[in-house]
């Protein structure tokens, strides 16, 4: 049997597609794809393949594809999307917040953390979800041990990541946040964007921590974007805050930040981001396929890649 008769017509997975090039889209089966601007750094495509790869079976014919779409073009692109058949999509940068008003309807988890980055199909149009919640809570686990129930979480930072962080804590039944972030506006902008201040969520400005009210033994995470240059500082000096903290930084590259770096000094249990990429990405594909996702497949693949 000619093989090459089921597979000429199916698009590479290790390029990057424009918005024309679902003009004439000739993928036979279902398709995936991460939508974003700029796009070609993503590691999605090979974490994805190389699970669907692994799956086998129904899915043998499954493909994850990088689009680079700026965000004029995002209205459109889902159109486009639906009619060929992508059954599931991730958004990243720029796109995750203004698809809360593109989405057939939403997950209400998803809708309180302001964001979607899960696209999952319906017969008219897409259903949102957000996996990065699940994502920080399972690489917590995987990476350092820790549990947000009844646990005392510091974030560090008020975007969208945050937002997103705060919210899956509380939903979570953590003891309490405390949120930190330079710009005092932000943070207060934050706290009304999900319901407004409470028991469990107290803010403070990163130059001047709570002194003396923050547990030790707390759990930081770093969802700003200071560590994603090289030259970066930290974005809080962890010797003003309390001691024997567990730290995770949502950055995976560079693998090191100048937090991490300090962390390690203190011999502070730390981890970075590569672990919530890639659970955050395997609860995208089980609510895609309803199937087992294999993980250790997602690791292995960005492992051979690096």
């Amino acid at each position: 049997m000619n093989l090459s008769v089921f597979t000429r017509n199916i698009p590479p997975t290790n390029k990057v597609y424009q918005i024309e090039d679902l003009e004439n889209w000739d993928h036979p089966g279902p398709s995936l794809a991460v939508l974003g601007h700029p796009i070609a750094h993503s590691l999605s495509p090979v974490i994805h393949n190389a699970a669907l790869q692994e799956m086998g079976g129904e899915f043998k014919n499954w493909r994850y594809y990088a689009f680079d779409i700026p965000h004029e073009q995002l209205p459109e692109a889902l159109v486009a999307l639906h009619i060929n058949n992508f059954v599931g999509i991730n958004l990243t940068i720029p796109h995750k917040v203004e698809a809360l008003d593109l989405v057939a309807t939403i997950d209400p988890v998803a809708e309180r953390m302001g964001a979607v980055n899960t696209l999952v199909k319906l017969e008219h149009g897409y259903h949102g979800k957000n996996t990065d919640g699940y994502g920080i809570e399972t690489a917590l686990q995987q990476d350092l041990g820790a549990t947000i129930a009844g646990s005392d979480i510091i974030i560090l930072g008020a975007g969208g990541a945050s937002r997103a962080t705060v919210v899956q804590c509380l939903e979570s039944r953590c003891r309490k946040v405390w949120l930190g972030n330079r710009s005092v506006d932000r943070l207060e902008a934050l706290v009304e964007s999900i319901g407004g201040p409470n028991e469990r969520l107290e803010t403070f400005a990163l130059g001047d921590p709570p002194s003396g009210r923050i547990p030790d033994d707390s759990i930081l995470i770093n969802a700003t974007s200071l560590g994603l240059k090289p030259e970066d500082p930290a974005p809080a000096d962890l010797q003003r805050l309390p001691q024997n903290l567990r730290v995770y930084d949502m950055i995976y590259n560079p693998p090191e930040t100048a937090l991490l770096a300090q962390a390690r000094q203190l011999n502070y249990p730390a981890a970075n981001g590569l672990s919530m990429l890639v659970h955050q990405a395997a609860k995208s594909l089980h609510y895609w396929t309803q199937a087992t996702v294999p993980v250790q497949a997602m690791f292995a693949a960005i492992q051979a890649k690096s």
